[in-house]
Formats: C-alpha cells, structure tokens, sequence
C-alpha cells in the first residue's frame, strides 16, 4: 500500500506502509551489503571509529572530557550524513555497478549543495545538543565537572547521577529523535534523485516517518543499539556496526519512497 505524499514541484513521493517487521529485513540487505563490499564498507567503519578516538583524545586535550559522553551519543544525529558514502556504496551494488573507497567518499558530489545543506542541519541540531549538555553538566556539578578520568563513577554512581541522567536522556533522545525525522530518509533520498532539494527531502522524511511511526520508532530504537554497541566497545565496534547500519538505511529509503516522475 502507498501513500502519495505532494513534495512541491518535483516528482511525487509515494510513501509505502511498512510491516513493523521490516528493519529486519533492512538490516539483513544491510549485512549482504557489507560482504558485497568489505573494503569500503570496513574502511568507512575504520574511519568512523579513528575519528571517535581524534575526537575524543582533543576533548581531553582540553580539559572538555566531560562532553566525551554527551558527543558519543550525538553522534546518533549527525550519523545519517557521516554514512552518505555506504548510501553510495549500496545504490552502486544495488545498479551493479563498481565501487571503490574513493568512489564512496567522493558521493556528495552528486547533490553537494543540498547534501550540504542537510549537514549544516544536523550540525546545528549537534551543537544546540552539546551546549544543552554542557550547561546540564555545570547545573548538576557546578563549575568544577568531572574531570575525564572520574567521568564514568560521577555520571553514573555518584549521588543524584540518576537525576542527571534521565533528563541528559530525555534531551538526547529529542534532539537525535528530531535528527531521525528529517534524516531518515532525506539524505539517501538526496543522493538517489539529485533534482530534490533539501527541503522536499525533509518533507518526505518527515512524512514517512508520520505514516509508519511504529515500524520507524523500531527502526530508530535498533539504530540506536547498534551504534550503542559501537561506542561502548570504545568505538571499535563501529567497524562493523556503522556501515551495517548506513547499508540497511539506503535499504529502509528503497522501502519506504517511491518516486513518480512527470
């Protein structure tokens, strides 16, 4: 079944309903994807978790350790646009045709601007999220916050953390829940039809996500694990888990749009 969704002056999108079982089925294409193109698929992972460990080095190079955590999870927002390359990689293998390292980091050429222009979206929503974070941290530990080596025991153990983590929680999850609606299917939507725009494309995220909620909060809710699962193993799982979930979300995009041309 499908929904015809009016997305300004380009072609229509048609939003199919999905079964609430159908991430599965994404992350299994995902996963075929993966093996189909381990060189690519594992180098972006490899990258992904190098940057985590540059990133994380530099906050503590600082004195900003205490914003490791809050980083770790925003990076459930800025994610969708780090993966545009496994997007690549998977309509490339899905056409049939080859695909290489460089091929799937030079994808943005193919709508730059507006890609572009969804980055500078999620980088705002990453920023108000880090300084929403940040002035959560001064509020609960005042002007001295836990240093990077006391982190873990004073965010979780200490007296009170409970307090602390259930509204950083509430905060995270509204921000990279925000960050899921206008991603989810925009950006492998921009790469796939160059003529959209960035604002067609939030439309027709926005609405996918309004016409299948259950099977999108799944989805969202196994995204979330799995990159959890990347983090936590100090970011070495990210080899494996990033590109199995950039893979399986070109796959839930190809589900969930159809395109009808004038």
């Amino acid at each position: 079944m499908v929904e015809a969704v009016p997305v300004f002056a380009h072609p229509t999108a048609r939003i199919r309903k999905l079964e609430l079982a159908q991430p599965w089925t994404w992350l299994a294409r995902g996963w075929s994807d993966l093996q189909k193109t381990p060189q690519v698929s594992l180098g972006y992972g490899l990258l992904a978790t190098i940057t985590g460990y540059l990133i994380t080095w530099g906050l503590v190079s600082l004195d900003m350790g205490y914003l490791v955590l809050p980083l770790m999870a925003g990076f459930l927002i800025v994610g969708p646009l780090a993966a545009v390359g496994l997007y690549e990689a998977s309509r490339r293998t899905e056409q049939g045709s080859p695909t290489s390292f460089a091929i799937a980091l030079a994808a943005f050429r193919r709508n730059g601007s507006q890609i572009l222009l969804m980055g500078v979206a999620l980088l705002l929503l990453m920023f108000f999220w880090a300084r929403s974070a940040a002035l959560l941290f001064f509020l609960y530990f005042g002007m001295d916050p836990p240093s990077f080596e006391n982190l873990f025991v004073e965010t979780f153990l200490s007296a009170g953390s409970w307090q602390f983590l259930i509204i950083g929680t509430i905060i995270g999850g509204i921000f990279a829940f925000a960050a899921f609606a206008i991603s989810v299917i925009s950006i492998p939507l921009l790469l796939d039809h160059p003529e959209m725009n960035v604002i067609e494309a939030i439309a027709a995220s926005f609405r996918s996500v309004q016409a299948n909620p259950a099977t999108m909060l799944f989805w969202a809710g196994l995204i979330v694990v799995f990159s959890l699962a990347g983090l936590v193993t100090l970011y070495l799982g990210l080899i494996v888990t990033l590109p199995l979930i950039g893979h399986a979300s070109w796959h839930a995009y190809r589900d969930t749009i159809e395109l009808d041309r004038d």
